[in-house]
Formats: structure tokens, sequence, C-alpha cells
């Protein structure tokens, strides 16, 4: 009986296995992943958003506990109510209703539109609203909502309605409420604790104030009965309406001071419909006011000659409502219409003195047109300063608002090295925020800076002598801080022909008392006056573990020292992660939770004792999940933790699927390294037997040992999960550079981890490929070159010849590759008059005679970083010598590829082709005959 016994659970266990199938191509659409994220002020509630690759999402309404409470199909862009009152979220059309639209090529107006939902806590009653376009709720309150109807033509002007009660409407019925009279009903405005509904008619803008006790509205009026625009400003607590701004042309940018009481905007209102140029004012509103005031103009003392503000301004007071933030632009001369379109001449005309290539001008043109410079107003004295300009286009402020003193760099008349070099030296300044003074701190620093929260002090870091200069504005001293930190504060594994950067900075403490700094594995408190010792937090340098402060609420622009430290960990050694905590900044962390999975943290605090994480938890064999635990502290620092709970269960469709394993696997380089790589293995791993294997390689990706990858039609890497469910064996390495010698290097670690895993003795020699993009396709063009051990290879956007690509242009950004070679991840390291050897060593296109092994090159037309002519000169040098080459050109694509019917075709075609070579399958026609020009959109050779 045991051994039948025995024998019965074996046969199960094999048919269950058995029944599995492998991944195929027409799974991808239902694959799921956790989207929006949210955790409601006091720690109860969690929402999110299962989202399936292609197809309708649905969001989740839970408890912090497990118990869910709510699901709306479609639901998206959520809000939790400040008080844990309510949630709102916009739903979106039925995704085939939308697709159906597509295909009978509706109009804009007549296709479906989004509706709106409205979870009343704790009754969890639904409440549904269809056509909204969109939604706002103050964000220190929960006693209004406000949501606005997809446009519809009419004549009504601004009036609010006789307070009815709206009935509420089913969200898939697209039409939107309408009030008494039959009017469309434009912006509906709820009170939260009554339920009464007003309806406000023809609003184009609307927005509450911090703590809802005001909303400002912009209403269109009805051209027929000549009824100008206006801006009325409501006040929600007194139900009362009061125009402050009428007879306008345009108003935007609408900005309320921190408790409501001052609003902001700009508007234009002298100009005609048909004027090139429009003058913007700016006007503010003061509660008590009969109107708005014009307050800044083109004549404001202060003003650039030949300025105005901007109509891009983005206002803004400061914390304290002394100032006003706003911006300003140079006017720019009217273009010459005076010639008809088809005689003006459209040249570029390229200078060598110009601070920035052409191609970088070209790219960058819709946004230097609409760049805005930064200025203040001083509320009080209605005085102006003009802080940014041409020469200091970004000014980091400071005190939110408030510092005495910001901060710039300038790079003006040094952007030509960027051509070469891949950075520029700045001058570093502090400006006097009331007079707009600069105070030169620093000449030509190559590094960054980082502003404490008041402005007293700014913290730099030095590339080149790799180390930290702090500035007190106050003394206005420059001194070293850190200098005491034994350990590296700079990248330890930089391996590029440049100065290494830095680990960053947390955040700044209250009152700016320390600066919390990164280095490779610990976070130091450092003293920005220099005088007391840096001390570090963590202590994970002796055991190779990584912390990393999890990132704080946004509204948080500073670490408490008493507030409850959380850690993301991660350990080095065998890539496990984890979370861990400490009562406080001075208190040493304490490990809560530790596995061999991935975790990525979004944390809320609760009240002054509980603190509950959210995060997800994935491996490769485990979708990234939602999960909760909460912790906290006595008054004698022990920690209580709760249980860990798992919210969400996405996926349960990958039990049917044969999937595979993830480990790590090291080996000694050609170099004498020991180095580690990834390996993932089929499921029912045998190692008896022999097994088809693709290599896949980028730079370093051990780290992602422990990352779920989804089944996905991917932008053009390795569709890793599909190969290992077909039987496959992944290998991804590491590589380490040398300077000089990319290629060379590429070869010493991929082959030899090759070679490393041939010894194993379940890999078929005969049967290996190789997959890369971009760079990793730059180096599988290269390896090929170098040995015949791979039977297969399939190359990206590679790079065939670095003499070309080295003047080419990445058309993304329109700068220069010069520095791609010289300083980046090409890692030459010189420039090709210097060293032009090595241009030709580690270029595939002077080794191609030695190719032996069949090419798939994908080279797009609308490439933005590698120009696709260095796939056509290997395409047609391979063609001339006769190798066998093919090159896929996915028409106005780009680098990495964008649209999700070009990703699911070339996911077919690579698995046909390591499929014919690899495992002897027939190869479709368009390996064997191609597909002619003639047949495009005809047929597709698969």
């Amino acid at each position: 009986m045991k051994k039948l016994f025995i024998c019965c659970a074996l046969f199960t266990a094999f048919s269950v296995s058995a029944q599995k199938k492998p991944l195929d191509h027409s799974v991808y659409d239902g694959w799921q992943n956790i989207s929006e994220k949210l955790i409601s002020n006091d720690g109860r509630f969690i929402v999110y958003t299962i989202t399936p690759q292609e197809g309708d999402a649905l969001l989740v309404l839970q408890k912090s506990s497990g118990e869910k409470l709510v699901e709306i199909e479609r639901g998206y862009n959520a809000a939790i109510a400040e008080d844990n009152s309510f949630v709102v979220c916009k739903i979106k059309p039925f995704y085939q209703k939308t697709r159906d639209a597509k295909i009978h090529k509706k109009k804009a107006e007549e296709m479906p539109k989004d509706s709106m939902a409205i979870i009343h806590l704790p009754t969890l009653l639904v409440e549904k609203h269809a056509n909204v376009s969109s939604y706002k709720l103050p964000d220190k309150s929960a006693a209004w909502l406000a949501w606005q109807y997809e446009e519809i033509k009419t004549d009504s002007v601004c009036k609010k309605s006789d307070g009815a009660k709206k009935d509420l409407v089913d969200a898939d019925n697209d039409k939107p409420s309408k009030d008494k009279k039959g009017n469309p009903a434009i912006l509906l405005l709820k009170n939260m604790s009554s339920g009464k509904i007003d309806s406000i008619k023809s609003v184009t803008e609307y927005l509450f104030d911090r703590h809802g006790t005001k909303l400002v509205l912009e209403c269109a009026g009805a051209k027929k009965d000549s009824v100008k625009s206006s801006v009325i400003v409501y006040s929600l607590s007194h139900a009362k309406a009061d125009t402050i701004l009428s007879g306008f042309n345009d108003a935007k940018s609408y900005a309320w001071d921190t408790v409501g009481k001052q609003l902001a905007f700009i508007a234009e209102r002298d100009s005609s419909e048909k004027s090139i140029q429009k003058f913007y004012k700016v006007y503010t509103y003061k509660e008590g006011d009969d109107s708005a005031q014009v307050q800044i103009t083109a004549s404001t003392p202060g003003m650039h000659k030949g300025w105005s503000v901007s109509e891009n301004a983005n206002l803004k007071f400061s914390d304290s409502g002394k100032r006003l933030l706003f911006s300003t632009a140079p006017v720019l001369p009217a273009k010459d219409t005076s010639l008809p379109e088809f005689e003006r001449v459209s040249v570029d005309i390229w200078n060598y003195n110009d601070d920035d290539l052409m191609t970088v001008q070209l790219k960058n043109l819709e946004k230097d047109l609409q760049r805005s410079y930064l200025a203040v107003w001083d509320i009080q004295t209605k005085t102006m300063a003009q802080l940014a300009d041409e020469n200091f286009r970004e000014v980091k402020e400071t005190g939110q608002g408030d510092g005495a003193f910001f901060y710039a760099q300038t790079d003006t008349g040094r952007r030509v090295s960027m051509q070469w070099q891949g950075y520029v030296l700045n001058d570093i300044y502090a400006i006097d925020a009331t007079t707009g003074k600069r105070i030169m701190i620093r000449k030509n620093l190559k590094g960054y800076m980082y502003p404490s929260y008041t402005g007293k002090y700014l913290l730099m870091y030095d590339q080149v002598k790799r180390s930290y200069t702090m500035y007190n504005s106050e003394t206005q001293k420059l001194y070293p801080v850190g200098a005491d930190i034994k350990t590296a504060l700079y990248d330890e594994e930089n391996d590029v022909p440049d100065d290494p950067g830095t680990y960053g900075i947390v955040k700044w403490t209250e009152n700016d008392q320390y600066v919390l700094i990164n280095d490779r594995y610990d976070v130091w408190k450092v003293d920005p006056q220099a005088k007391e010792s840096s001390v570090s937090l963590t202590e994970g340098r002796k055991n190779k573990i990584i912390y990393r402060f999890a990132e704080l609420d946004q509204e948080e622009k500073f670490i408490k020292p008493e507030e409850k430290a959380v850690y993301r960990i991660f350990d080095e050694k065998d890539k496990s992660t984890g979370i861990a905590v400490a009562p406080d900044l001075q208190s040493k962390p304490v490990v809560i939770t530790k596995k061999p999975m991935n975790f990525t943290l979004y944390r809320r605090t609760v009240g002054n004792d509980t603190t509950v994480v959210v995060f997800t938890k994935e491996s490769f064999t485990q979708s990234p999940d939602l999960n909760a635990i909460n912790f906290s502290f006595a008054k004698s620092k022990d920690i209580t933790v709760g249980a860990l709970t798992q919210l969400s269960h996405i996926n349960p469709q990958q039990q049917h699927y044969s999937w595979g394993t993830a480990e790590l696997f090291t080996w000694k380089a050609y170099t004498g390294k020991h180095t580690e790589g990834v390996l993932y293995k089929p499921d029912n791993f045998d190692a008896t037997k022999k097994y088809p294997m693709i290599v896949y390689f980028y730079e370093r990706n051990n780290t992602t040992l422990n990352n779920y990858i989804p089944p996905a039609p991917t932008p053009s890497r390795l569709n890793i999960s599909y190969f290992v469910s077909n039987g496959y064996v992944v290998f991804v390495p590491d590589i380490w550079y040398t300077t000089g010698h990319p290629g060379k290097s590429a070869y010493d670690y991929i082959l030899s981890g090759t070679r490393a895993l041939i010894r194993q003795g379940f890999v078929d020699s005969a049967r290996i490929g190789l997959q890369g993009q971009s760079w990793g396709g730059y180096q599988t063009a290269f390896l090929i070159t170098q040995t015949t051990l791979y039977k297969a290879a399939w190359a990206g956007a590679p790079v065939s010849n670095m003499f070309s690509a080295y003047g080419g242009i990445r058309w993304e950004s329109g700068f220069n590759r010069q520095m791609q070679y010289e300083r980046q991840q090409s890692r030459i390291g010189a420039t090709i008059w210097e060293k032009p050897q090595l241009y030709m060593e580690n270029s595939p296109m002077f080794h191609l005679p030695k190719i032996k092994t069949p090419l798939v090159i994908m080279a797009n037309d609308a490439d933005g970083a590698v120009p696709w002519y260095q796939g056509i000169e290997l395409f047609t040098d391979m063609r001339r010598l006769g190798k066998q080459v093919w090159m896929l050109n996915y028409n106005n694509e780009a680098h990495n590829l964008l649209e999700r019917k070009n990703r699911k075709d070339i996911q077919i075609r690579e698995q046909q082709f390591f499929d014919w070579l690899l495992k002897d399958k027939t190869p479709p026609s368009w390996i064997t005959n191609g597909v002619p020009a003639i047949m495009k959109g005809r047929t597709l050779g698969l």
C-alpha cells in the first residue's frame, strides 16, 4: 500500500507538471501588473489598479489588513480624501468599445468618454457619473468634490443652478447629467457632508484652495449675448460668488496661497483675437477685495527691457504667502508674414560659436519658445526681483519660496564642449531672493548641487576631486564636509573613462541641522558646519548590504530627527531585499523582513505610533503582488511588527504554464576576475540533458536575479520568460570593461561565461544563440567577428562602424555622439585622431570576413539614439561578403520599439529565427524568401 501511495503521488505530480503548457504569443495581453498604489492617511485603506497589458483594468479598494471592499471595473486615476471618508476615481470606457470607435474612425467628440466613481467610506456606497472629463478635490479637506463634464457646445453663461440634487447615472452611459431646465451641467460641485450638488455652467477652469474654503472658476461668456468671460471666487462656506475680473481674452495659471486668502493668475485683455503678440499681466486677489488687481506688467520696475510676463508662467505663492513666484520671458519679434509661404526661405544656419548644435536647438525649439525665467514679487513692498535669465536658466528655490538665498548655475559659453565631453562645467551662484543680486560661489564645477531646505547651505559634489563641499550663505564661506568619512562617497564600480558620480543624498533634516549622504552601502549623517563627526546611521558595509532611506511622503520637504526611519535593504551577496526600520535617526535600524525576492516600497506613517509599509514583492517565479506590513515602537524603542499581509494575487493563470527558475552563476572570466550572471532554467530541468541556450546581455544585471519578467512583447530585448518556458536555457552574464577595449571586454566575459556553462554539461555547445539590443546589439555584432561558437545572433540597433558613428547625431536629443566614445558607454577614452587604432579594433565592420554566424539586425528609420545607417552599413557589407544576414526596419519606429503591434511582431520573428537554428524548426518565408516591397502589406512572411 505504501509503495502504491508513493507511485500514485509521483504519477499525480508528473500529471500536473505534464499538463502545464509552454507560453505562446497569445498570452501577452492578459498578463497583469499593479499600477497605481495609494494609502489612506490613517493607513487603513489601500487603493491599487490591476492593469492587463491590453484590455480593461480593475481598481481595487482594500483594507491594509487584507479585506477586499470594492472593485471598480476600468477604474484609474484615483484619490483618497484627506479624512479617509471617500475614494474618487475616473473610469475608462470599455477597451473594445474604444477600439471599435477607432476602427470606424470616429471623430474626437464621438469617441467613448470617461466616467467617474465616488466610493463612500465606510458605507461602501458607489456613486457613478458619466461623461466626466476631470475631477478635483482640495489637498487638505474632504468637504468638497468638483467634477467637469466633457465639453459640450452651449451658449449658457456662468451661472449657478437652483441647487437641485442630481440623479445618479450609469457610468457606462455616455450622456451627461442635466439640470431641471435640460441644460448640460458643465461643472458639478458636491458638498460631501450634505450630499447637495450644485451645477455651474460654462466653466473652463477651476481650482480649490488647499483647505477647501474657496473655489476659483473661470467661465466662458456667450458670444451671441456679448457676455464677457469672467473669473469668479466662490466662497464654499458662505455659498457666495464674487466676480473679480471680466472682459478678458485669456486667463490661466491660477494659484492659491497655502491658507486660501490670496489668489494669483495671469490674464490678457488688451489685444484683439487676430493679434500676433499678446501681453499678459499678473493679477492678484486678496480676501475682502472687490476685484483682482494688476500687479505686474511689462513696465513694472525690475522687469528687463524688452521682456514681459510669460504666458507660460507657473505662479506660486511662497509658503508664508509673502512672496509670489512667477516667470518672465523676452518678447520675441513677430514673424515676417509679408511674403507668401511658398516664397519664404527655410534654412538652418549652423555656426561654430553657437553654444548648442543646431540639431539640439531644433529639438528643443518648442521648449525654448515656451521657456520662461523665474522672478519674485514681494507682496508687502510691491517690488520685483528677476532671478533667472538666458544665462541663469534654472534657479533652485529654497524654503518653499521664502528662503533668503536661492541657487543657480550657469554654463553659458561652455556648452560647445558637451559635444565631446558629455558634461559641462558650471559656475555656481547664490542669488539674493529679495534683490536678485548674484554672489559667485564656485567656478567650473563638474558635479551636482543640493541646496538645504532653508537655503542657508549649499552642498556641492565635485566629480573631479570626488568630495563634498559646503557653502554657508550667512558667512559666505566654502569648506569641505564629510571629509572624515573614510569610505568612498563616489561610485566605487565606475568603469567608464570619466570621473565617477556620487551615490547622492537622501534629504536635509529639519532646520538644516544635518544632511544625509549615501555611500555605496550606508547612509551618513553629516554636520553642515563640519564641526561634529559624521555618523553612519546604518551598518551595511561589513555585510555588503545596501541601505537606502525609503521615499518620504511628497509633501515632506525635510526629515524630522524623531521621524521613524524606514529603509529598503539589498544584499549584494545573494541579491535578497527587505525592510529595516528604526525609531529615529539616532538609532540603528532593525531588519523586520528580508527574503530572496525584490521589494519596492511605498510607505505611509500613521499618527505618532504606527507605520504602515505597502510594498510590492516579486521574484522570477512570483508576480509583483502588493503587500502590507505595520510596525510600532514602544517608549523603550522596542519594536512590534504586525503580520505581513499579501493584498493582491495577480496572474493566477501562470500556474497553467511552464515557467522556470532563476539562479546566480559565478565563474572566472578570462581577465581573472570572478564575476556573476543570472542563469534561467526551464521547468523540470534535467542536468543530464542538453539544452539550447540564448545568451542575452547589456552591461551588468546581477541585481535583477529576483525580478519578475512577465511574458510581454518587449521593446526589442530578449523575451526571457517566453524562451525559458519553451525549453531554452537563458544566460545573462555581467560584463566589466577596460577603457579602450569594450569589444574585448565583452568577449572576455560573455565567451568565458558561455564556456563555463558548457562545462557544466547541460548546454548543447552546437546550439547557442546571442541576443542584444543597442549597446548589447553592438556587442553581439562584435562578438560574432571574434568567435564561431554561436550558431545564431540577433542584434538590435547595433553600431557597426565607430568611425562613422563617432560623428553622428542622437536624434532624440540632437546631441553629437562623440561624447559616447570619449567619456561614456562606448569607453574608447580618446578621439579618432588620437587613437584611430582603437576605433578600428572595436568596430565590427573591420572584422566582418571572419563572421560565420547568421545575423538578424533591427535598425529602425526613426531611431533617435543609434543612427539607422549603422545597421545599413552592417547589412550591406555582410551581404557583399556573402554572409547570412537579415535586417528589420520598423517604419517610423524608435530605438526601442514603441508600437505594441511591432513589439508583438518582433517576438514572433525572434522565436522563429532561434527555433530554426537552435531547434531545427522549419524556417518561415521571411527568412527563406524575404518579403519583397510589392508584397508589403499583403503578407508578413510569418
